[in-house]
C-alpha cells in the first residue's frame, strides 16, 4: 500500500520533534550534571580516588601555674605503605626491615596486606634519622607520616598525677586520662589521589588537612614547691627506706593544690617497665588509713565551736589512760601528763584529754562535724581513683567508738580529705573542693576556654572559732610535740600524727604511719602542707620525730619561694636540751668597725666592701638566728 507524500513529512516531522525533545532532556541532565551536581560528584569521585597519609594532632602540652611544661610532645614519624603501589615488594621489604630492625618476612607480610594503606608497627614513631633513611630509599608506595609521642622532661616528677599516655597518645592514668577529650585533638591527612589500579594519579596535587592541636592544660601546681617536696620526699626515701610516703600542698583559701607526690614513684615514659600497684595507685588520694592524732584538729574545732572547752582556764588531769566502758585508753607518755591546760593538752597530743572532749560532745554532735568536714565523703578532686574512707555508722557508735574517734583512732580517712579538712579549721571555717586543673588553653589563639573556679562548699566553723585553732596549732609547733617544724622567723601552726597501721583487724606491732600537717603563716594562712610516711626503718616511730622536721624544711623553703616575708612576732619556742639557742639580730646598720666589737659577741662577721661604716646586713634587724650564725654586713665610706 503505497503511503502518501504528506503522511511521510508528517512522521519525519514527527520523528524529528521526538529527536529534538530526547536531545533538549539530554542536554538539560548534562547542564544539571554540569552545574549543580559536578562539585559534589567530583568530590565523590575524589573520595574514591584519595589515600589519606595520617597526620596527627599534638597533644595538648600540661604545664605548671607559671607555664613550665610538665608534659609536652617530641616528633615521632610513622611509616606507611600503599601495597598496590610497591613495584618490587621483596626489595622494599628487604630495604625496610634493614632500616626498621625488622624481620624481612614481617616486612613482606605488612607490605602485601589487601588493603588500601598500611601502618608498619615497627616504623611506629622512629626518630627523625630513620625517617631520613627511609626516604632516601626513594621507594614507591612508602610514606612517612608525621606523628608524636608524649615527653615528660622531669622523668618522675609529678608521675601519679600527670599519670601518662598510651602508643596513640591516648591519656591511659591521671591527669592524661582525666582530660583525655580536651588535650587529644582531631587528626589531620595529607589526601593523595590514586587510580583504579592504586596507581598515583601524576596530574593531580595532593590535599592538605592539618591536624586541630589538643587544648593546653595549666594547672594549681607550682613547680617551685613541687621540687621542694620531690627533694625532700628522695632524702626521706634513702634516709628511713620506708613502706610509702605521701604529701600534699594546698592553699588553704581557695583549694588549690600546690604540690603533690608520693612514693615509690615511676617515670612515666617507662610505666611498662613498673608493677600496676604502682603506677595505679595516687596514694594522696587513694589510700585510707586511721589518721591518727591529725584527727584531733577536728575535735578541737568542734569542741570550740560548741562552747564545751575554754583552752586556757579549763584544766584536765592526765594520769597517762582514760577508763571508757571497761575500755583503758592510754596516753602515748607512760604515766601521763598530769594536770594540764586544755591548751596544753592540744600542745602534749594527749589522748585522754581528747577522749573528754569527745564524750562532752556526745556522739551526734562530734560526727556531724566531721561529716561536715568532708570526711566519709570523696572531696570532688578532679584526679580518678579517689578514696571515700571509712566511719563508724552512728547506729553502732557507743562509749569506746566515741573516746577512740575523737583522738583519730578506728576511722579510715584519705590525705587529700585531711588537707581539705584541716584548711577549713584555719582558713576561716570554709571548706572547699580541692582541684587541680586551672584553665584550659587555646594552643594558637591562646584563649581560655574553659576556668576551674573555687567552689565552697560550706561553711563548718566560725571566723572566731578558727582563729582560736590557729592559735591553738601555732602553739603545739612552738611548745608542744611540733617543735621539729619550728621555722626561725616564720609563724607556723601544725599537728603531729602517729596511726598504729591494722591488717586483718589487728593492729601491727612497730609499725606505723606518721604524719604532720601545717600551715603558715599562722595568722594569714597561705599554704597547708601535709606529709606521711608509712613505716620507716630505723627511727623511733613518731610523728613528732621523723615528720615534722621534714615538714618544717618544707614550710620554710616553701614560704621563701612564695615571697612570704619573715616576721618577728612569733610564739618563743619551748627550748630543750639540743636547741641552739636563738638571739635577735641588732640594728647594726651605721655602726663603725670599732663600734662593733662591742656588739656581735655571739655572731660571726661575713664583711664586704672596703668603708668603715656598716651600710647595709643581711639578716635584717630584729630576725631570729642561731647564736653562733653568721651575719654578712656591707661596710662603704662615711658620708
Amino acid at each position: 500500500m503505497r503511503v502518501s507524500n504528506v503522511t511521510v513529512r508528517k512522521r519525519l516531522l514527527m520523528a524529528l520533534l521526538a529527536g529534538i525533545l530526547v536531545f533538549f532532556i539530554i542536554d538539560v541532565r548534562l547542564g544539571y550534571v554540569q552545574f549543580l551536581l559536578g562539585n559534589n560528584l567530583t568530590d565523590r569521585a575524589k573520595g574514591l580516588w584519595s589515600r589519606n597519609v595520617p597526620f596527627e594532632p599534638q597533644r595538648g602540652e600540661i604545664v605548671d601555674r607559671n607555664g613550665v611544661a610538665l608534659a609536652t610532645n617530641i616528633s615521632a614519624p610513622t611509616v606507611y605503605v600503599v601495597p598496590r603501589q610497591i613495584k618490587d615488594p621483596s626489595f622494599a621489604a628487604e630495604k625496610l626491615a634493614s632500616v626498621l630492625k625488622m624481620s624481612k618476612e614481617t616486612a613482606y607480610r605488612e607490605i602485601t596486606k589487601k588493603e588500601s594503606i598500611v601502618r608498619i608497627k615497627e616504623g611506629r614513631k622512629i626518630s627523625h634519622e630513620k625517617a631520613k633513611e627511609i626516604r632516601a630509599l626513594g621507594l614507591d608506595g612508602v610514606y612517612i607520616g608525621e606523628d608524636s609521642k608524649r615527653y615528660y622532661p622531669f622523668g618522675t616528677y609529678l608521675s601519679h598525677v600527670l599519670g601518662f599516655a598510651g602508643v596513640d597518645n591516648q591519656g591511659l592514668m591521671g591527669l592524661e586520662l582525666y582530660y583525655d577529650k580536651e588535650l587529644s585533638g582531631k587528626k589531620g591527612a595529607v589526601k593523595f589521589y590514586a587510580d583504579a589500579k592504586h596507581q598515583r594519579m601524576k596530574n593531580m596535587a595532593d590535599d592538605y588537612e592539618p591536624p586541630q592541636n589538643g587544648l593546653d592544660l595549666k594547672l594549681t601546681i607550682d613547680t617551685k614547691i613541687q621540687t621542694i617536696i620531690e627533694r625532700e620526699l628522695d632524702n626521706t626515701q634513702a634516709k628511713y627506706n620506708p613502706d610509702g610516703i605521701i604529701a600534699i600542698a594546698m592553699n588553704p583559701n581557695n583549694g588549690e593544690i600546690l604540690a603533690m607526690s608520693s612514693r615509690p614513684s615511676f617515670n612515666p615514659a617507662n610505666f611498662r617497665n613498673v608493677p600496676q600497684e604502682v603506677y595505679n595507685r595516687n596514694l594522696p588520694v587513694w589510700s585510707t588509713y586511721e589518721p591518727g592524732s591529725t584527727f584531733k584538729i577536728i575535735t578541737l574545732a568542734a569542741a570550740l565551736q560548741e562552747g564545751k572547752v575554754d583552752l586556757e582556764k579549763d584544766h584536765f588531769n592526765d594520769p597517762g589512760y582514760a577508763e571508757v566502758a571497761g575500755a583503758r585508753l592510754k596516753c602515748w607518755k607512760r604515766g601521763g601528763h598530769g594536770s594540764e591546760t586544755f591548751l596544753q593538752v592540744v600542745q602534749n597530743s594527749c589522748n585522754p584529754g581528747f577522749v573528754e572532749l569527745g564524750q562532752r560532745l556526745g556522739k551526734d554532735t562530734l560526727f556531724k562535724y566531721i561529716k561536715n568536714f568532708g570526711f566519709g565523703q570523696k572531696t570532688g578532686i578532679d584526679l580518678a581513683g579517689e578514696g571515700t574512707g571509712i566511719l563508724f555508722p552512728l547506729s553502732k557508735v557507743g562509749p569506746v567508738e566515741l573516746a577512740t574517734t575523737a583522738f583519730g583512732q578506728g576511722v579510715s580517712v584519705t590525705p587529700i580529705q585531711q588537707v581539705a579538712a584541716v584548711s577549713a579549721a584555719i582558713n576561716g571555717g570554709i571548706l572547699y573542693k580541692p582541684y587541680i586543673a586551672k584553665e584550659l588553653i587555646d594552643p594558637v589563639t591562646k584563649e581560655v576556654v574553659m576556668r576551674n573556679t573555687p567552689v565552697e562548699k560550706r561553711r563548718v566553723i566560725s571566723e572566731e572559732t578558727s582563729k582560736k585553732v590557729r592559735a591553738a596549732l601555732e602553739s603545739v609547733v612552738a611548745q608542744g610535740t611540733g617543735g621539729k617544724a619550728f621555722v626561725d622567723s616564720y609563724r607556723i601552726g601544725g599537728k603531729t600524727g602517729t596511726a598504729q597501721k591494722a591488717q586483718n583487724g589487728r593492729y601491727l606491732e612497730n609499725n606505723y604511719i606518721l604524719s604532720f600537717i601545717a600551715f603558715a603563716p599562722a595568722d594569714n594562712p597561705q599554704i597547708v602542707v601535709y606529709v606521711a610516711v608509712d613505716n620507716p626503718k630505723g627511727t623511733v616511730q613518731f610523728g613528732g620525730q621523723v615528720t615534722a622536721p621534714i615538714v618544717g624544711t618544707i614550710m620554710k623553703d616553701s614560704l621563701r619561694a612564695m615571697g612570704v616575708q619573715p616576721r618577728t612576732n612569733q610564739l618563743e619556742k619551748k627550748k630543750t636540751i639540743f636547741d641552739t639557742p636563738l638571739i635577735k639580730v641588732p640594728n647594726l646598720v651605721g655602726l663603725t668597725k670599732a663600734e662593733l666589737r662591742e656588739q656581735l659577741v655571739n655572731l660571726k662577721i661575713d664583711a664586704s666592701g672596703t668603708g668603715n661604716v656598716v651600710v647595709r646586713q643581711s639578716p635584717a634587724a630584729g630576725v631570729k638566728i642561731k647564736e653562733g650564725s653568721s651575719i654578712r654586713l656591707y661596710f662603704d665610706k662615711k658620708e
